[in-house]
């Protein structure tokens, strides 16, 4: 029954994700760009989609982008935010719909009292300096730390 879980839950899972995406009208999601006291980024894994990316998720009927924000820090990584993060920027996702906007916060203060273990979500996460980004990090995930890292010039599209 395990082995069949671990073959049959992760096609599952992205083809929940891609239905879900194409079903809802217009969608706002939330990502947390985590920046610890030695500049160090951190980044996940999902189960369902490749590469390393800011933690975040879609903001749900009822919730502020705040709220979201906090909630999938906390899921995706374990992270507790202690002040106010600042909006980076608002982004047109095009790569998962037609009707996809992200809004990236700059998280500088924060608290995580323990590493999150993987689950059916997140397969890895970790925190990573500039310099050392995993190979397989998102273009767009790339293209956020560069502009808040290292100030590239802002873009509308994620």
């Amino acid at each position: 029954m395990n082995r069949v879980r671990q073959t049959f839950e992760p096609t599952i899972r992205r083809a929940f994700h891609l239905y879900w995406r194409w079903t809802r009208g217009v969608t706002l999601g939330v990502r947390g760009l985590a920046i610890d006291k030695d500049q160090r980024i951190f980044l996940i894994t999902h189960t369902y989609v490749p590469g390393w990316q800011l933690p975040g998720g879609g903001v749900e009927p009822g919730e502020t982008m705040a709220e979201a924000l906090a909630r999938e820090l906390v899921e995706e990584g374990n992270i507790e935010i202690l002040e106010p993060p600042v909006l980076h920027g608002l982004f047109f996702n095009s790569r998962v719909s037609q009707r996809d906007h992200v809004a990236l916060f700059v998280v500088r203060s924060f608290r995580q009292q323990r590493a999150p273990a993987p689950n059916r979500e997140i397969a890895a996460h970790g925190f990573f300096s500039l310099d050392a980004l995993p190979e397989d990090t998102t273009r767009g995930t790339r293209a956020r730390i560069t502009e808040v890292m290292l100030g590239a010039p802002l873009s509308e599209r994620w």
